[in-house]
């Protein structure tokens, strides 16, 4: 197949994946807008600092997946060795002095000046398009495991390793299963797979035994009153944001938790503060919401009209709804606690932009289904 073709044939953008993410947008400006009024007002002095902050971020990312939907996805075939190349050159700029930061006890952000940028978020993106090439590219790659699989593993371990020592678990992990899902879509023969996956929780046992702090996040999850006051702080307090918001919830606006108890109300614990302002009917809407967007996104990657549109629009997919998964499970205390942000709703830059560029892509992919 050529890897371009005349606009004039494209389709629309498929209307049902783009309105999904339209929706989660929408709803996630008005959790930003709830969850830091307070905050906002405490630092700044208005309750809206954050929320005008994530409308031109949400603005920006507009533009950029109307961009990428116009664009042929297979021109990133072409430059996906060097976009995975700066990636990581990317990710290392972070250990420069005077130009990392850190936040939370991971140095993962990079200082301008005028804003801060997560190159990590971006990684993901440059991570997925790497290996859809490659697998695309060298076919019959996923049957040969020195040739075939150890030569990208290796390439997006270097992503994965930096990630590690900022570190950032949370954001290693999704990195993980992004790779994983790849893998299981190229077809991968299993024995690999089942290798890979030993050697990867015995890598994680080893980063969680190496710092007492992961391994307390560990034994939180098993029982979260052991240290409720200490590291188990997080997960008590929104524990307690989502049993009391019940059926119906308090009503939009009203949490109680987001008065300086819960820590990172507009961050990793937003899902927690929708849940006691909405309640358990209307928060699981936005479950629902990205539980079809993962449908969709995988009905858009078997319409793709070719192998490496098809593993594209699998690690975007994967990307969006494991992490959610990842999110939601970790604050109901159904996984450790990692610390990876809700997509599209929490509050943040680096993620909706990259988001929005992913999106973009599968909406091309869309645009060119069989």
């Amino acid at each position: 197949m050529a890897t371009t073709r005349n606009q004039k044939y494209w389709k629309n953008p498929d209307p049902w994946f783009f309105g999904v993410v339209i929706l989660i947008m929408g709803f996630g400006l008005v959790a930003v807008s709830s969850a830091s009024a307070v905050l906002s007002f405490r630092l700044f002095g208005n309750n809206n600092h954050y929320f005008f902050r994530q409308l031109i971020f949400a603005v920006a990312g507009f533009a950029i997946l109307y961009f990428f939907t116009r664009i042929d996805y297979h021109i990133f075939r072409k430059w996906s060795r060097l976009l995975i190349l700066l990636a990581i050159a990317f990710l290392a700029t972070i250990n420069i002095p005077g130009l990392g930061f850190t936040v939370g006890g991971s140095k993962s952000w990079i200082n301008t000046g005028w804003f801060f940028i997560q190159p990590s978020e971006f990684v993901k993106l440059a991570i997925i398009i790497y290996l859809a090439a490659w697998f695309d590219r060298k076919r019959e790659a996923e049957s040969n495991f020195w040739f075939g699989i150890v030569p990208p593993l290796f390439i997006v371990g270097l992503a994965l390793g930096l990630t590690v020592v900022q570190p950032d678990i949370g954001t290693a992990t999704v990195m993980a299963v992004i790779i994983a899902a790849m893998l299981l879509a190229a077809g991968t023969r299993w024995h690999y797979l089942g290798g890979l996956a030993v050697t990867g929780i015995l890598g994680l046992w080893l980063v969680i035994k190496s710092s007492p702090s992961r391994a307390a996040r560990i034994v939180t999850y098993l029982d979260p009153n052991l240290d409720p006051l200490g590291v188990g702080y997080q997960i008590n307090q929104a524990l307690l944001a989502i049993g009391s918001g019940g059926f119906w919830g308090y009503g939009l606006g009203s949490s109680r938790q987001k008065h300086d108890y819960l820590p990172e109300p507009i961050g990793d614990s937003i899902f927690a503060v929708m849940a006691e302002e909405l309640g358990f009917a209307r928060i699981m809407l936005l479950v629902l919401l990205f539980g079809f967007l993962a449908v969709r996104g995988i009905m858009i990657a078997k319409s793709a009209p070719d192998r490496f549109g098809q593993l594209l629009a699998v690690g975007i997919t994967s990307w969006i709804g494991l992490q959610a998964l990842i999110n939601i499970g970790a604050i109901m205390n159904l996984m450790p606690f990692t610390g990876v942000t809700l997509p599209f709703v929490s509050y943040g830059g680096s993620s909706l932009v990259a988001l929005c560029a992913a999106t973009g892509i599968i909406l091309n992919i869309s645009r060119q289904r069989s």
